[in-house]
């Protein structure tokens, strides 16, 4: 691992949780994190581990039709957790609001980043999820 970049094998359901916590003090003081990877490479299962350690005890499930969901920390925080794929165009983006969130402070979980990446902030964290044998994932995150 070098300063900037953060790269993690995963081979059980613990060392999602412990990549997650990870990948969040790897990357203390960031807010947007753009997960890319293919469908069923596992990026909605990663985005849950993530918001349990932001401190979520909601049921984070992808907001594949809403676009958008919200989850509350138990300290009052809000997570944003975004799902673009099905998104026809960026002006879909612009009509949700998305700088609201994006600029809001708040931790903002991004699926399918590809589909807006010109409306994507100037600093933000991007992860890669990648599939391996036997069903392990390869986590890599760098800052952009």
């Amino acid at each position: 691992m070098t300063e900037n970049n953060f790269s993690q094998k995963i081979t059980t359901l613990k060392g999602l949780e412990k990549a997650a916590k990870q990948l969040i003090d790897w990357f203390p003081d960031q807010r947007v994190f753009a997960f890319y990877g293919k469908m069923g490479a596992g990026k909605t299962t990663f985005i849950q581990a993530v918001c349990r350690i932001l401190g979520t005890p909601d049921n984070v499930t992808s907001p594949t039709f809403a676009l958008i969901n919200e989850y509350k920390t138990e300290t009052g925080n809000s997570i944003f957790h975004f799902d673009f794929y099905r998104i026809k165009d960026m002006e879909e983006a612009f009509d949700l609001g998305y700088e609201d969130y994006f600029y809001s402070g708040q931790h903002c979980l991004i699926e399918w980043p590809e589909k807006i990446e010109p409306l994507l902030p100037p600093k933000y964290v991007e992860v890669k999820i990648e599939v391996g044998k036997d069903e392990e994932r390869f986590l890599s995150a760098k800052l952009v």
